[in-house]
């Protein structure tokens, strides 16, 4: 049986925390299911070994370029392109009349969608638990997963010279926004703490943005650039054996804290500025928030506010 699923939100941690429901559906019906998603999504990079995914479609549309699927004829090109496969069901994750359109264009017999036109503050997980709750009956539980072949976790200890005597610890210091990325002094400071008192080895994970490099640069010059490793030249498939190496992350807001999670490593979110559903929507996940916040969301602004003593404290909660 051919599935396809529809995630058409942007990014890697959206398309993460869709995991789940696509893994369900493959337990459902026996069978890989093939997933459309944006280019940024980045899927190629981290689900290209994950048995329950089949094939990774691109949706070429954006809301800044005309390209292949966007406008108007972009409706037929995709309609054209879907069709080439010959699905059997689609699984249709939001609510646009588009897509809707594009499914029975392109002879899927069998259109599983949320209701259309509700789109409107759509909770991430909730909607998709109702959805497949309504149509299969499914209850969906589970954290998201990523799989990754063992001989390139070996690799990696080779690669990166892990030493399992050392406290291996990834440090997410990139993010997508400049509000959300929590600031040098801050890691820093954890990372003084507990070298005090561990061996500890540190992999820095970030983008190529200035405001990246510049927290990157400042912890490179610290008395710690000896126990510290740059990952930005680095492409995430090529990261994603060494986060599974690691005792431990602790990442702000990014790609790496999705990821981190669903390659069943346990990880600290620094929650600054975006709604605490994107820190702790896996049981592999520990959020901090803002000192004086009882919760976190868009506009709380607290990057300047996140603790490292209570990193510190949460980090030796877990390693012991």
């Amino acid at each position: 049986m051919k599935i396809l699923a529809v995630q058409n939100r942007k990014g890697v941690g959206d398309t993460v925390i869709f995991l789940p429901f696509i893994k369900a559906l493959s337990k459902k019906f026996n069978s890989p299911i093939s997933i459309l998603v944006k280019e940024n999504s980045k899927a190629d990079q981290y689900l290209h070994q994950t048995n329950y995914i089949d094939k990774i479609l691109i949706l070429e549309r954006d809301d800044k370029t005309n390209n292949k699927h966007g406008g108007f004829f972009g409706i037929f090109n995709l309609a054209k392109d879907l069709k080439k496969h010959k699905f059997d069901k689609i699984f249709i994750f939001n609510s646009s009349l588009r897509f809707n359109l594009i499914a029975k264009m392109s002879g899927i017999p069998k259109i599983y969608q949320y209701p259309l036109f509700t789109k409107t503050k759509q909770h991430i997980t909730e909607v998709p638990k109702k959805f497949l709750k309504t149509n299969l009956d499914l209850d969906v539980n589970e954290d998201p997963e990523i799989q990754i072949n063992n001989d390139l976790v070996f690799k990696a200890t080779q690669r990166f010279q892990i030493d399992n005597k050392e406290i291996n610890i990834l440090l997410g210091i990139g993010g997508s926004g400049p509000t959300k990325r929590i600031p040098a002094k801050t890691f820093l400071s954890v990372i003084d703490k507990i070298s005090n008192i561990k061996s500890c080895k540190f992999f820095l994970a970030t983008g190529k943005a200035y405001e990246e490099q510049e927290i990157l640069n400042e912890i490179l010059r610290s008395k710690f650039k000896n126990f510290c490793i740059r990952l930005d030249d680095l492409s995430i498939k090529e990261i994603l054996p060494l986060i599974k190496n690691c005792n431990i992350s602790i990442c702000n807001d990014s790609s790496f804290s999705h990821l981190s999670s669903a390659l069943g490593i346990n990880t600290i979110t620094l929650m600054a500025d975006t709604p605490l559903i994107y820190g702790n929507y896996s049981t592999k996940m520990y959020p901090i928030i803002p000192e004086g916040e009882k919760t976190v969301t868009h506009n709380t602004l607290g990057k300047e506010k996140i603790d490292p003593q209570k990193i510190f404290e949460k980090l030796l909660k877990i390693i012991d």
